[in-house]
This record gives structure tokens, sequence and C-alpha cells, in this order.
């Protein structure tokens, strides 16, 4: 290259017909320049020419090698023929060319400094988020921090409290994952699919596979187990629509799913502890606890105290009782041995909540390992629990029990500031700041009408 820079050779653009240009690379044995000449929708092509060497190119160009003295050649990496993982592996040579020294010497300083700083290998050494290859171009995270205001709504456990990693997956997923998982063959009419590049993808309708691809991240050992993972994730299947039924039964659905990975030894004493679990918490969201005290528990860290503590049960409540105990022969029989949580509402009516799954078959199909005490590789098993079910669903519920009255825990707004004239409207202002910062739901109507009308309007 340095040599063809210093000859200064003259590049130049020619049009040949299409027909000679396939003839004169299958004479030089150029087959793919050949293959894209022949399938090229022009009847003329574009070439260059350089001394004697001549290539197939749209351009433009340089107007001679001279212009290319500044340059360096940066990395090769393998490429396929058109993009397409199908067709042969090609080599492609990567560079760059600039009219100074010191234009280049700069560019090659910041991109030495972006590879140090890069935001993708950093979030992997430090486990906050994935890459994968069935989910190109989406992300799958670990909130190590995170805090959800939307677990607090439904007085469940915060996950980080309670040993939780919570996690974010891709909503769409190769239909690679899906084949290898079971739900392509046994769940495809109930998944919303589509294509890109040529491949097949799927959203998903439970969250649950790809916690195992953030578990295949990285070699596990017994010691780490059990691993917990928790997500509010939006899952989309395709219910039938006679089968709909407002945000009771919808297609995309926001689930409160926690996934455990355990030793197949220790999984019994696992799913009993999250039976209890969804138990608890199913009976503590239903409950019309006093707001003030379940937010001071969660404030003061003490949120798993409080719900060991608490002794209301949905039973109290007049209408609003969970379903005895019975078997479902052949619901759930994809996902292996589960058990639901149903509740009666205020009218009678039976509603699916909680669930709690033992599944022995997933993280085999998916790979998934760990290094066990005797050094050998073993299968954990997985533990699905859902609390809530859908959180739409049981909203829903609480709508429909209360009959739209809510509780003060419950309320969207729990307290309304209303001043009488607009002398009062700072100090109601203030006073509404003052609630939000202590954690209330609180909103201001300062607008200058008469205070019956406001009353009638909140």
């Amino acid at each position: 290259m340095a040599e063809l820079a210093r000859k200064d050779l003259p590049v130049t653009r020619e049009v040949w017909p299409r027909d000679k240009a396939v003839q004169y690379f299958k004479s030089i044995g150029e087959r793919y320049k050949r293959r894209s000449s022949l399938d090229s929708p022009n009847e003329e092509v574009s070439l260059y020419r350089e001394g004697d060497f001549i290539d197939l190119c749209r351009g433009p160009h340089v107007p001679s090698t001279g212009k290319l003295k500044v340059f360096k050649l940066t990395k090769v990496a393998g490429a396929y023929w058109r993009g397409d993982s199908k067709n042969e592996m090609l080599q492609r040579i990567y560079g760059t060319a600039w009219a100074k020294k010191e234009e280049q010497e700069a560019y090659l300083r910041m991109i030495e400094e972006a590879e140090k700083r890069d935001h993708r290998r950093l979030g992997t050494q430090l486990d906050l988020f994935h890459l994968q290859e069935e989910a190109r171009a989406w992300c799958s995270g670990i909130r190590k921090a995170g805090r959800s205001g939307r677990s607090r709504a439904v007085h469940a456990p915060r996950l980080p409290d309670n040993g939780y990693l919570e996690v974010r997956c891709p909503q769409i997923l190769d239909r690679s994952l899906w084949e290898k998982s079971g739900h392509w063959q046994n769940y495809r009419e109930n998944m919303f699919t589509t294509e890109s590049e040529k491949r097949d993808y799927a959203i998903k309708p439970m969250n649950c596979p790809g916690h195992v691809l953030i578990y295949n991240k990285g070699l596990r050992s017994y010691r780490e187990l059990p691993l917990r993972y928790g997500e509010f994730g939006v899952c989309t299947r395709n219910e039938p629509s006679g089968a709909l039924h407002g945000i009771m039964r919808i297609r995309a659905f926001t689930r409160t799913t926690a996934t455990y990975f355990a030793p197949r030894s220790r999984s019994s004493r696992r799913s009993r502890r999250l039976r209890r679990c969804c138990k608890r918490s199913t009976q503590t969201s239903a409950s019309p606890r006093s707001y003030t005290s379940s937010r001071r528990a969660l404030r003061k860290g003490r949120c798993r105290r409080a719900l060991g503590q608490s002794r209301t049960r949905a039973s109290d409540i007049p209408g609003f009782q969970p379903s005895r105990l019975r078997s479902a022969p052949g619901r759930g029989r994809f996902l292996r041995p589960k058990i639901e949580y149903h509740l009666k509402d205020s009218i009678g009516r039976s509603w699916q909540c909680g669930t709690m799954q033992v599944d022995f078959s997933m993280p085999g199909l998916l790979g998934a390992e760990y290094v066990a005490e005797d050094n050998s590789r073993k299968v954990p098993v997985m533990l699905h629990r859902a609390i809530v079910g859908s959180m739409e669903r049981f909203i829903g519920i609480l709508i429909e029990h209360y009959a739209g009255a809510m509780p003060l825990w419950l309320a969207p707004v729990q307290i309304a500031v209303l001043n009488i004239s607009e002398g009062q409207a700072g100090y109601a202002a203030r006073v509404a700041t003052d609630l939000k910062q202590a954690g209330w739901r609180c909103e201001a109507d300062l607008r200058n009408e008469k205070i019956t009308y406001k009353i009638s309007g909140t």
C-alpha cells in the first residue's frame, strides 16, 4: 500500500456492459465479483481502474493513490458473503485514511479511549446487562440497585430485600430459543411471531427463558445456588378474542415473575418456601392494611418482618376469600407440576392469580448447568413463582371488589389539597409538596373555583 501511494497511480471510473464484466471476472477467478455482476439489475456495471487492477465498485474514489499516504490498517474480521450465515465466510480488512498525520493520530487516540470506555464490554464485566445472539439488538439486564414501585402497590416483598437480582429480559427472542424450550412446537398458536432479516422471532409469552439466558452468562458453582432472579416484565400472548375480558384477560400483561435456580436436592425445601411466600403475599396484598405502617416498614427495610408479623388474612375481608385446594388435571401441563392460587371476589367469582411451578426440563433444554461439589456438571431445577400473576388482572379484581371506592392504601390519589380562595394557593401548594415528599400520593387543586365544585369534581 505504501508503494502504491508513492507511485501516485490515477484512479478512474469505467462503465462496462454487464456480460463483459461477468466474463472478465470469471477469467481472472474472481467468482464473488462475477456473481455480483451477474446479479446486477442494470445492463451496465461500474468499475474502477488503478494501474493494472480493476475492481467492481460504485464509488466514488480519490483521484489517485497519492492521496492515501496517511493510512493505517486496524483489524481483520470474518464476514459472511452477503451477510447470510448460510453462505461462505470471507475476510474483511478494516482501515482508515487521513489527509494529515496529526488528524489520524487524534482519531486513533479517540478510538483507543472508546475501547477502554466501551459500555458493551464494561456492562458485561460489571454484570449490568448482556447482549445475546438469540435477541439481536435487545439487551437483558440486572438492576442491582433497582427498586420498583409496582411491587409496593400490591404490598409484595421488594425483590432486592429478599435476595433477588431484579432483571430485565428482551421482549423478542429468536425462534431457535423457543424451539429448544419447546414453546415453538407446543405453544406457537398462542405466541405473536415476526420476521426480521430472514430470521424468525417471537414476542415472549413468559419471562423464564430469558432468565436462563442470564444464568448461562457464566459458569455457575453450587456455592452460588440458589440463584434468584425477579422481573416485572411484560408478557404477550395471542389469547382467543372470545376469552378477552377487560384487563382481567388481555394479550399484553405485566407479570411479577421470580425464578429460582437450585440443586435438585434442595428444590423441595425451596418450593415450600415459595408456596409460603405466595400465600402470604397474596393474603397481604388483598388486605386493606394501614398504609402508613406499611410505608414505614418499607422505608426502614423491615418489609419481610412486617409481612411475617402480619396476621391479616384475605378471608377477613367480606367476600374476598382464597379458594380451597383442589386438583386440576391438565392445567399447566406444559410447565410441569404447578400450584395455582385463586381468589374469590365479593360476588363469588374465582380468579387465578399467583402460581408456583417446578420445572425439571427447561434448564436442561437451554443448557443451564452448575459445577457440583464433586466437580461434575449438573443441571439445576427451576422454580417459577408469580405472586399475583397478571398485575392488570389483580388490579381489575380489586377495582371490582371495592366497586371503585378504593381504600386509602390502594387509592391512586390518597390526598387532595384544595384551597378555598386564591389567597391560600401558595400555602396549599407547599402542603401538597410536603405530603409528596413524605411518600403520599397527593394532588393539589388550585383552580379559582368554588370549593363545592372542586369537591364534587374530586
